[in-house]
């Protein structure tokens, strides 16, 4: 219980039925599996590997080519939705181990809690009554440290358009964190770039795409030249965490970027 817990987070793989199907000049597939190797090649003692959502780009096919690569890593794999998922689909697609959709999950001295802010047929997230009070319920039945993870970003990232596509009910669950001190980082997808800061001593982190990635503080829609990427985390037994960003440069090439935004 005193060992730390490392994770290997990805995010918003956007996998088609194709496998060559392409996003914003990507080939999804093949950027997810380069990334996925070069994770696993050179990291070693990871306890899971985290998913934030977006793992198809709304093709449900997409499922059985995550549930490949994902399900080969040798570890525990931890998804929740995003805009792009069906999550009825999602949990049916993945629903055995070494699998886990939502729910929440104890490694060592720390809580995951995996939440649902996906809506259908919007691009921004929402959490609903039952995932509130299910975080309420995770947050209240342990002395754990706890990391929250979810699709959608819950606080503004200086992006016009961006900002308003994030968690449209964010003061709730930042309420939630106010009475709970054991919260000790929040951890999203969707916004297919890096976030690394703080609010009220909770560490906020957003992940960046296994794919094409977004220009950061952009006014509107804009492709950044960044490579595909994913993040390690090492959470201590402390409650402290230390995380990596790691690009992937040689994951896909970027081509031309699409004309309509959907994060």
């Amino acid at each position: 219980m005193n060992e730390n817990v490392r994770l290997l987070q990805i995010s918003d793989p956007h996998l088609f039925a194709d496998p060559n199907g392409r996003l914003r000049g990507v080939n999804t597939l093949a950027s997810l599996q380069r990334v996925l190797e070069h994770a696993l090649a050179y990291r070693r003692g990871l306890a899971g590997l985290l998913c934030t959502g977006d793992i198809v780009n709304d093709e449900p096919a997409g499922y059985a080519h995550f549930e490949r690569l994902a399900g080969s890593a040798g570890m525990p794999v931890f998804c929740l939705p995003g805009n792009h998922d069906d999550a009825r689909a999602l949990r049916s697609a993945l629903s055995r181990a070494p699998f886990q959709v939502g729910g929440h999950v104890d490694l060592g001295r720390w809580r995951l809690v995996l939440l649902d802010s996906s809506v259908p047929g919007r691009a921004s997230g929402h959490l609903g009554i039952a995932e509130l009070r299910r975080l309420r319920e995770a947050l209240e039945s342990t002395d754990r440290h706890v990391m929250i993870c979810l699709h959608h970003q819950p606080v503004p990232m200086s992006s016009r358009w961006l900002d308003a596509l994030g968690l449209d009910n964010a003061d709730e669950l930042l309420g939630l964190l106010e009475e709970h001190p054991n919260v000790r980082a929040i951890s999203w997808g969707h916004v297919h770039q890096c976030f690394d800061s703080h609010w009220q001593g909770v560490r906020l982190l957003g992940t960046p795409s296994t794919g094409a990635q977004f220009l950061p503080l952009s006014g509107e829609f804009a492709i950044d030249t960044r490579p595909p990427a994913y993040r390690l985390l090492n959470l201590r037994a402390d409650g402290t965490l230390t995380t990596e960003l790691v690009w992937v440069e040689a994951a896909a090439a970027l081509g031309e970027p699409l004309a309509a935004a959907s994060a």
